[in-house]
């Protein structure tokens, strides 16, 4: 009997040691089973939030590209109506010369003065005539029109 004792013992033993082995083992791959779970976790995590980091610095490049287009857009057309401006004011100078290059002339001063001066050159002589000015006659008539109808309604001085 005592060998069949220390046989089932030494058998019991071999089971607790396979036991044990087999429990560290599951142990060890649980343990390496949740450090893996948390690796994934953590590195689930990094890549969601550089997703989300990228996916806003891909919407501030948009919206930058978007804003700088629609300046350009903006100075461009600044610009084109400048330059318009540019060309009236080049061509009215132009006009202004030639203006001043041909009232520079003594002919053309001798012209201003008859016509706008009332002025007459050495053997000239001047003649103005008067003429009646239409502003008056219309006053004039405005005034009987209303003497008029003060005389009709009998509101008149007798």
């Amino acid at each position: 009997m005592s060998r069949n004792k220390i046989d089932n013992n030494s058998s019991n033993l071999k089971k607790n040691n396979e036991q044990k082995k087999l429990s560290k083992k599951s142990k060890i791959s649980s343990l390496k089973k949740q450090t893996n779970k948390q690796n994934k976790k953590t590195i689930n995590f990094y890549y969601s939030f550089l997703t989300i980091f990228l996916l806003i610095f891909l919407c501030q490049v948009v919206f930058s590209a978007i804003l700088n287009i629609t300046k350009n857009i903006a100075y461009q057309a600044k610009i084109s109506t400048i330059k318009k401006s540019k060309l009236e004011a080049e061509n009215k100078n132009t006009k202004l010369k030639k203006e001043l290059k041909h009232f520079s002339t003594t002919e053309s001063l001798e012209a201003i003065a008859r016509n706008n001066l009332k002025m007459a050159g050495d053997d000239e002589v001047l003649i103005i005539i008067n003429e009646i000015k239409k502003q008056k006659s219309e006053e004039e008539e405005n005034t009987k029109m209303k003497k008029g109808l003060l005389y009709k309604l009998g509101k008149h001085d007798k």
